[in-house]
């Protein structure tokens, strides 16, 4: 994945690893480690890796993945209000990256506060 060129802005070197990302969204801590974050002058990408079955498209996303990324977003959009931010899965298994569209995330972030209390450990 690392030398696929469909993937070089993911890994490429400004990339952010492991980065951890906290604030406060609605009155609730949120907290996680992004597993890449890709800030420019005018955006900010969040991917986060998933291993497993790969999702035939973003709509078969799984939920809880789709509430931790629309609470990785909320809480980015604070650390970078000047700034348009998306997110993505990037499946291993595929390798396969799904791009989140805002409408999905934005339909999913008022139920993402009961998501960050039942992820599974290492989502």
């Amino acid at each position: 994945m690392i030398d696929d060129p469909a993937f070089a802005d993911v890994f490429a070197e400004g990339a952010l690893a492991e980065a951890p990302i906290a604030g406060v969204v609605d009155g609730v801590v949120v907290s996680g480690v992004v597993d890449r974050l890709i800030v420019t002058d005018a955006t900010v990408t969040i991917v986060d890796f998933k291993t497993g079955r790969v999702p035939r498209g973003a709509d078969a996303v799984p939920v809880h993945h789709l509430r931790q990324m629309a609470a990785y977003v909320a809480v980015v959009a604070q650390i970078f209000p000047d700034r348009a931010v998306s997110a993505a899965l990037l499946y291993s298994a595929g390798p396969v990256l799904h791009r989140l569209s805002g409408a999905v995330l934005e339909r999913w972030k008022p139920g993402f506060i009961d998501a960050i209390e039942n992820l599974p450990v290492g989502s």
